[in-house]
């Protein structure tokens, strides 16, 4: 078959699949392997297009889900194509659209014909078929063009993978029929999630095609690295050595290096700039989070051995400044220098295969690149023995790590035990519902969020940080929260040295007049709802599009984990796409989710808990969440507590029913019977 690419494979390293080689494209030769600085709007988050040329980038990635709203096909037509357009005369390649199929899941639905989306910058009805995606591409006239896919989570049940991966082939096909005679590369895209047959069988339909490169997709959205690597190397191995592959989204350094050694050539990934707007660097001395104190007088170069601008004219104590103050410089620098440290990386791997010392630099990279900073090391700090501060039923409590939390006095129970409040708020809430992708969608009604258990504010005030650093939202955030006792919230904000995320202005005015508009940042705003949740939640001003359940336990309190609780609160989301996150995984719990009405889903893990748990309404279901499927029915019907604590035992065989009759389970073709 031929290839557009004309990918030539110069060197192979001993004892390991990397490997270097080059392809020549529209606009220039590439050596590989490289990265590739993510584009998404046509740009490069904070950087010059000089400055990314400068720094080597070879290749930028941009979107065509978002290029097609806006500023939409016209104007590439108008202006001759993206190149001219942005001011970049090296390769561009194009995503399909498939990753916002995976990712706008409540904004979307999926039929063979394609992906129905509701645009966010003026509501109209779009459909991003593979006949429209290459379109849109050809007319934005990338350089490498990507076969339309759908992307499901790699966790995903096999029967949902499979589906998956058989329509991403026919997609495939119809994409490769779309391009014609176009001169632009095009890879097509391997799905299967971590199911190494179905990954057999998509490559296997994809390599038999006329696609110039091909891609492995569907990971980096679940899994652990182990699991990824693993998937990667197995992958890889099925695909063609006389063409490009490429590890689409996929991370971080150490990923990278670990992605190359299982014979990948191409990687792209935000990392680089996103984690440079919050004052993360990468450096040959670990990995620096600007905004440590440590770095407040520090006169040294960022990383003594990078000659990057960055590098080369300022010092730590400055860009720790530039942090803290939150200036756009500390994110243009910081990204600046990410995008040249991740360039001079895939540089030396290069150099390295060549001079057939791969798995030297394999074994010292690895070795270093997943360290914090190896000069000033983060240490754990042993707390001072200090006067007992409470409040009411609470106290503050002081974990061994060093950060502070709340303690419920009369259960004993702890707010965030193991993890500091924000991070856990962080990791189980705004990153698992997708928070800041979701707040930039263009629409004129607010994303409402309800605040199940305000307790010390760690959630809402994480939701109102991811707004506040997002920096043009498409759309308001309104936060409600339910509390009925404050006492929590007033001794954490009394002791906000210990509880610095409470430096706000919004929990101050919550605590004061039980409301908050921000004024720095229109369309942000915050009420609570005070009194028993079950009892007020019909007070609510607004109905949820997203819930973050953090209810003490069922110890604490069993009347907020019970059927009835559950399905007061499913009846108010009914009719609509709600997603419910807690940080629960019980059986209990979730039998008493399912037969509430919700569908349930695995949620990623937490402190010391291997799951969470993820519920959802039927039209928020219809995505790729990873569904409690026959494994855990099996499970359910081992355990000791199948039943809500408010079930009369009489009615346990109805339930049995109605769990084994909930449409999350029809798929399966013989539900499991109790052992």
């Amino acid at each position: 078959m031929t290839s557009r690419l004309h990918f030539r494979l110069e060197a192979r390293a001993t004892g390991s699949a990397a490997r270097a080689g080059v392809f020549r494209t529209l606009h220039n030769e590439v050596l590989t392997p490289l990265f590739m600085p993510v584009g998404t709007q046509a740009t490069v988050k904070a950087q010059l297009p000089q400055t990314l040329e400068d720094s080597g980038s070879q290749i930028l990635l941009a979107n065509t889900y978002h290029l097609l709203l806006r500023p939409g096909l016209d104007v590439f037509r108008s202006m001759g194509g993206i190149h001219k357009f942005m001011s970049w005369s090296r390769s561009v390649l194009t995503d399909s659209g498939g990753y916002q199929i995976f990712s706008l899941p409540h904004s979307r639905s999926i039929t063979e014909e394609g992906a129905v989306f509701q645009s966010y910058t003026d509501g109209r009805t779009i459909l991003l078929s593979p006949e429209v995606s290459i379109g849109a591409q050809v007319a934005i006239g990338s350089d490498i063009m990507m076969a339309l896919d759908q992307c499901v989570a790699s966790t995903a049940d096999e029967s949902v993978a499979r589906a998956a991966l058989e329509l991403t082939n026919r997609w495939a096909a119809r994409s490769l029929a779309a391009r014609g005679d176009s001169p632009q590369a095009m890879f097509g895209i391997v799905q299967g999630a971590l199911y190494p047959e179905l990954r057999r069988e998509s490559a296997l339909g994809l390599v038999e095609m006329d696609f110039d490169g091909f891609a492995i997709g569907g990971l980096a959205v679940g899994e652990g690295r182990s699991e990824r690597e693993d998937t990667c190397a197995f992958t890889a191995g099925l695909l063609p050595a006389d063409k490009p592959r490429y590890l689409m989204g996929v991370g971080t350094p150490l990923d990278i290096l670990e992605a190359v050694h299982r014979g990948v050539d191409m990687f792209d990934c935000i990392i680089p700039t996103q984690v440079a707007q919050r004052g993360g660097v990468f450096t040959s001395r670990g990995y620096l989070q600007l905004r440590r104190g440590v770095y407040k007088f520090s006169d040294e170069k960022l990383d003594p051995a990078c000659d990057c601008p960055t590098c080369l004219r300022y010092s730590r104590a400055y860009l720790h400044h530039l942090t803290k103050t939150r200036e756009t410089l500390g994110w243009q620098l910081l990204g600046k220098h990410n995008i040249h440290f991740y360039h001079q990386l895939l540089r030396e791997i290069r150099a390295s295969i060549f001079s057939d010392t791969f798995l030297a630099l394999y074994e010292e990279k690895r070795a270093t690149l997943h360290e914090d900073d190896l000069d000033n090391p983060v240490l754990a700090q042993v707390p001072k023995k200090q006067k007992r501060l409470a409040l009411g039923n609470y106290e503050i409590h002081t974990a061994r790590e060093g950060f502070s939390s709340i303690r419920h006095i009369h259960s004993g129970e702890i707010m965030h035990s193991r993890t500091p409040p924000m991070e856990e708020a962080q990791r189980l809430y705004i990153d698992q519902s997708r928070l800041a992708e979701r707040l930039r969608e263009e629409s004129l009604e607010p994303l409402v969020i309800w605040d199940v258990g305000l307790g010390a504010g760690a959630n809402a005030m994480a939701a109102i940080a991811t707004f506040e650093n997002e920096p043009a939202p498409g759309r308001g955030l309104h936060i409600i929260s339910f509390e009925n006792d404050l006492d929590s919230l007033r001794l954490a904000f009394r002791n906000n040295d210990q509880f610095r995320y409470l430096r706000h202005s919004g929990p101050a005015a919550i605590l004061k007049e039980g409301t908050w508009r921000s004024k720095s940042h229109p369309g942000l705003s915050w009420t609570l709802v005070s009194g028993n949740f079950l009892e007020t939640l019909g007070h609510a001003p607004l109905p949820p599009d997203l819930i973050f359940y953090d209810m003490f336990s069922g110890k604490t309190n069993a009347e907020a984990w019970t059927f009835s609780a559950f399905r007061r609160l499913f009846e108010s989301c009914r009719g609509r796409p709600v997603e419910l996150f807690t940080y629960t995984c019980s059986t209990a719990s979730r039998v008493a989710l399912l037969a509430a009405g919700f569908h349930v889903a695995r949620g990623r893990s937490t402190g010391d808990k291997t799951e969470t748990t993820i519920a959802l309404t039927a039209e928020a279901a219809r995505v790729d969440h990873n569904l409690l499927a026959a494994d855990w029915l099996a499970k359910w019907h081992r355990s000791t507590a199948r039943f809500p604590a408010d079930l009369p035992a009489h009615e346990y065989s109805a339930w049995e029913e109605v769990i084994l009759r909930h449409p999350q389970f029809q798929h399966l073709s013989a539900p499991p019977k109790p052992v």
